[in-house]
């Protein structure tokens, strides 16, 4: 499966930005889907993942309640949706797919270009 993230951009804290992640190839409802971050001289980080069908997802802490994870299978698209943006959000954002949860946070099969995102303060 091929991915493609989108929508990143420049945001003042506070403010929300909304990731998207399409997917092409493969039956994009067989694979969990994640985002993952990663900021200049820092190592990647999870950041959400969602289940095949939608109905199980996780936040890293940092995240929790400000952004929320969702899937339109139909559409073959994962979204972020990042509100109460902080400056240390700022970071390139990825996403990324396998058969599992379990395997898309050991590190996922495929995954897409990533797409920068930065808060100004």
């Amino acid at each position: 499966v091929q991915l493609q993230a989108s929508g990143g951009g420049l945001a003042q804290a506070g403010g929300s930005l909304r990731l998207s992640c399409a997917a092409s190839g493969r039956t994009f409802s067989y694979y969990a889907v994640g985002w993952f971050r990663q900021a200049p001289g820092l190592e990647r980080e999870f950041v959400a993942v969602i289940s095949r069908g939608g109905g199980s997802t996780s936040y890293s802490d940092s995240v929790k309640g400000r952004f929320t994870i969702s899937r339109d299978n139909a559409k073959n698209t994962v979204y972020l949706q990042m509100n109460s943006l902080k400056p240390e959000d700022t970071a390139v954002y990825y996403c990324a797919a396998d058969l599992t949860i379990s395997k898309v946070l050991d590190g996922g099969l495929y995954w897409g270009q990533g797409t920068q995102v930065t808060v100004s303060s």
